[in-house]
């Protein structure tokens, strides 16, 4: 099983035993990030790809490769994940970093779709690499869980919101179903447009009410993710260790590694994205979400060749192994907004965020189960997934949890689920304001 941690696996050096970061010995990597930081302050770091992917990667290595041997940290808080993501925020928020470096990161990360590349790659290679007969076991039960995942989380929130003064409504329509809504594009801006329609205020205002929730509750689903992790290691029962379903292995097949094929891979992943936005202006779905289906649907017929499954599979394992923890350092700076988090940490507000990341984890883990799933798994891709904020939150979400190969389940509950979300949202407000 691929782990997203492979990306900062501790290599020794049998003559000096000094550990590696990125896989390079602690000199090299020290000149390296000395010559970058020079650059950065002396104002030569090059803009574009060349600058950001290399401050991203830099910085995202180093911070994973600490976050991953603070003993807290790396034990009950997501690891090199969480401290990528935060502590790429911090640099920003303070600033460390200059305001052109982010600018560019941002425009990298964002105009320049690096987040989108990546999880191409993944959803591609994960769904390919698949046994086809095993996708369809799983691809039929998997709104069970998702349907679990929404129950609980709106009767956790519910319940502890009237403990702590908020109605019902508010606790459900202002804080759990933003959560639960596949992020900021799919999920917080349309559902601002709907309260807009439906309650009279300015779609700005919901906005503003809104992102908290989500950052807030992005920030628990990491801590979870890397919580059950920790849960399923104690009681493997419970776990498949990243099978999502017992007797169904989603595992890589033997094959040797070229450069060629993985070339190969870069054309394969990237045509069926493609593919998912050409049908996006025809069917009204995400493209995620059609990239998925499609994806799935020739694998399932044997459309695929197994060269080109092989050449998928081999370079979701590249971008895996190497961009992971630059990706998440690139979502801190271009996604993460700290004063957003910091201003949302009133006692009231806090405690309702978390139960319902914690009602959604328990919701789609206790469905899941019900359907022949493993608990830890379904409660991470079913239930964390559909309570973080959209791709970027699966990224780090599934790094946490070390369980990066069910990403194509995790953008279901993204992207299908957050599309249930915003029709739960048109529905329930009328008979809730009504």
């Amino acid at each position: 099983m691929s782990h997203a941690n492979d990306a900062t696996t501790e290599f020794v050096n049998p003559r000096h035993s000094l550990p590696r970061i990125a896989g390079m010995p602690l000199t090299a990597f020290g000149l390296l990030t000395a010559v970058l930081v020079t650059a950065i302050y002396t104002d030569n770091l090059p803009a574009g790809m060349i600058g950001g992917l290399l401050v991203m990667m830099v910085f995202g290595e180093l911070l994973g490769f600490v976050g991953d041997r603070l003993p807290i940290v790396r034990s009950y808080l997501g690891g090199g994940a969480i401290l990528a993501i935060f502590g790429a925020a911090t640099l920003m928020y303070f600033p460390v970093l200059p305001e052109a470096v982010g600018e560019n990161i941002t425009t990298f990360m964002q105009g320049g779709d690096f987040l989108n590349f990546y999880i191409a790659a993944l959803i591609t290679g994960s769904i390919l690499g698949m046994d086809s007969n095993s996708l369809v076991k799983i691809g039929t039960r998997y709104f069970v869980p998702i349907i679990g995942a929404v129950l609980g989380a709106a009767l956790l929130a519910g319940l502890i919101g009237t403990l702590v003064g908020f109605t019902i409504a508010d606790a459900v329509l202002v804080i759990t179903l933003p959560i639960l809504g596949g992020g900021m594009g799919a999920g917080a801006v349309p559902m601002s447009q709907i309260y807009e329609q439906m309650l009279g205020q300015p779609a700005s205002y919901y906005i503003s009410l809104l992102v908290p929730a989500l950052a807030l509750g992005n920030v628990f689903a990491i801590v979870f993710a890397s919580l059950l992790a920790k849960l399923g290691d104690r009681y493997p029962s419970l776990s498949g260790d990243g099978q999502i379903m017992p007797g169904v292995k989603i595992e890589e097949r033997q094959q040797s590694l070229s450069l060629a094929t993985m070339g190969i891979g870069v054309m394969v992943a990237l045509g069926f994205y493609i593919g998912g936005q050409v049908l996006a202006d025809l069917i009204p779905l995400h493209p995620y979400a059609l990239m998925i289906i499609v994806v799935a649907l020739f694998k399932i017929l044997g459309l695929v060749p197994q060269s080109l499954a092989d050449a998928a599979t081999q370079w979701y394992g590249f971008v895996a192994r190497n961009w992971t923890f630059a990706l998440l350092f690139g979502i801190g700076v271009a996604y993460t907004d700290l004063g957003t988090v910091i201003e949302a940490l009133t006692p009231a507000y806090v405690m309702i965020v978390f139960a319902v990341v914690a009602g959604a984890a328990l919701g789609a883990g206790l469905l899941g189960k019900l359907v022949g799933f493993y608990p830890i798994e379904s409660a991470i891709t079913a239930g964390l997934c559909m309570a973080n904020m959209g791709g970027t939150g699966d990224v780090a979400v599934l790094s946490a949890a070390r369980r990066m190969r069910l990403m194509p389940f995790a953008q279901i509950s993204s992207r299908l689920g957050g599309a249930l979300i915003l029709l739960i949202s048109g529905l329930g407000l009328p008979l809730l304001f009504n």
